[in-house]
């Protein structure tokens, strides 16, 4: 049951709006939430909603699943915003769901950005979702478990949703170019390349890659016939980012990132900063970048300078606190210190070399001196039998064996003298000395 305006369809709206869903037939992306016999499927198609929040970044169908909702539910529906209410409304909203309760109807309250309400806000909700007064849908681009009250969050199904694929774009955008209700009634020419192109771009957002058609659609060459033509030079115009294309393979975006990466590792901070810049005024997400500097720091920087990994890490916070543009300098400093800061490669190493052994032998048994021994069995079996407590030592070391036996004296960790790192060394050989000075003979 609907009851705001918000559902039909106006040609004056953009394309995003027009081409809403109104069905899950229509729907796309999602399928790990909505394909055959998935959970949230079965709920929506036998009209039995309980609370849930929808999860997901922009531009991934959250708002739209609501409205689906909207369309099949026999329950009254309310449409709320968490951006232009508060709790007067909340309250009004609530007193009509209560007099709806009492006499036997259902009512869904689709709250969007629910994460913008505080506390007092969401605590409002919390004792008419507890009596069933209202289901409670709620949607939201942050994380629930930090935004959303325990309270709350614990009498809700968290659904996740994801970013779509670049074939789903290209279905929904060649979907647009046939639907009456997009440009089905007149006649566009653009190729298959630039409808993925578009999709590329739009990184996994529905609203975006639509909005971007709708632009180039516009903007493109209109013959005597009245027929439109895209060309990639159109395209670039009005996304005014020309490096943002890339290509069908992804090859270019590759390439970037790879030579972002060994810049980096070759302590070039101005090739960084370029490459750095290449990616982002083409239009990749900064997150992205962010989480590949955070593997650099470990990768290429590691224990020469420990630091480099919180820096990384708090690059990525800020990206994701702020986003494009005025993140940007958060990556420039990431990247920069990256470049500067003393190389060694000694984790990655270390983690390759043992993840080989690892794969050759799976079942190599743990030393029994070090096996947990909960049960009274476990320690007639000798599990935990001469295990050593290295707090209780002086030196804060024991000589104990933690290797299998079939490793014994494998070395994976082998520390540089770059950087910090040269300290790590100098301590881990003192272990070693130790050791071996009060090996078992």
């Amino acid at each position: 049951m609907e009851t705001m305006s918000l559902f039909e369809n106006n040609l004056s709206q953009p394309l995003a709006a027009r081409l809403r869903p109104q069905t899950l037939a229509d729907y796309v992306g999602q399928t790990h939430l909505l394909g055959k016999g998935k959970v949230l499927r079965r709920l929506i198609e036998s009209d039995q909603i309980s609370s849930m929040i929808f999860w997901g970044p922009p531009g991934v169908g959250k708002t739209t699943l609501a409205r689906i909702i909207a369309n099949t539910t026999k329950a009254a529906f309310i449409d709320f915003s968490a951006v232009t209410s508060g709790i007067k409304e909340i309250r009004a909203v609530m007193q009509k769901a209560e007099a709806n309760r009492q006499c036997g109807e259902k009512t869904i309250v689709f709250v969007d950005e629910i994460h913008r309400f505080n506390k007092a806000q969401q605590d409002a909700f919390l004792p008419f979702v507890e009596k069933g007064s209202i289901i409670l849908i709620g949607a939201t681009t942050e994380n629930p478990s930090f935004e959303v009250n325990s309270a709350l969050l614990s009498r809700c199904k968290v659904f996740v949703l994801q970013e779509l694929k670049t074939e789903e774009l290209v279905q929904l955008l060649k979907r647009a170019l046939a639907d009456e209700k997009g440009f089905g009634t007149q006649t566009v020419h653009i190729a298959d390349e630039l409808l993925e192109m578009i999709a590329v771009f739009a990184n996994g957002d529905a609203r975006t890659a639509l909005s971007t058609l709708e632009m180039a659609v516009l903007n493109g060459d209109e013959d005597s016939s009245g027929a439109v033509t895209v060309t990639r030079e159109t395209l670039e115009q009005c996304t005014s980012k020309k490096s943002l294309l890339y290509d069908k393979t992804g090859e270019e975006h590759y390439n970037l990132i790879s030579a972002l990466h060994k810049s980096m590792r070759n302590s070039d901070p101005d090739a960084a900063v370029y490459w750095l810049a290449r990616m982002l005024e083409a239009g990749e997400d900064p997150l992205y970048i962010a989480r590949r500097v955070t593997r650099f720091a470990s990768e290429d920087v590691g224990l020469a300078d420990p630091k480099a990994l919180e820096i990384a890490v708090a690059a990525y916070q800020a990206c994701h606190f702020i986003g494009m543009p005025e993140c940007s300098v958060h990556l420039t400093q990431a990247v920069v210190y990256m470049s500067v800061a003393p190389k060694s490669n000694a984790l990655y190493m270390a983690y390759e070399h043992a993840k080989r052994d690892a794969a050759k032998m799976l079942a190599e048994p743990v030393p029994l001196v070090i096996r947990n021994a909960p049960t009274k069995l476990m320690q007639e079996l000798n599990y935990g039998k001469g295990y050593q407590y290295a707090h209780n030592t002086a030196e804060k070391l024991t000589n104990m064996q933690c290797l299998p036996d079939s490793l014994v004296g494998t070395t994976y960790y082998n520390p540089t003298t770059q950087g910090l790192e040269a300290r790590v060394k100098a301590r881990l050989d003192e272990i070693k000395r130790w050791k071996k000075q009060h090996s078992e003979k």
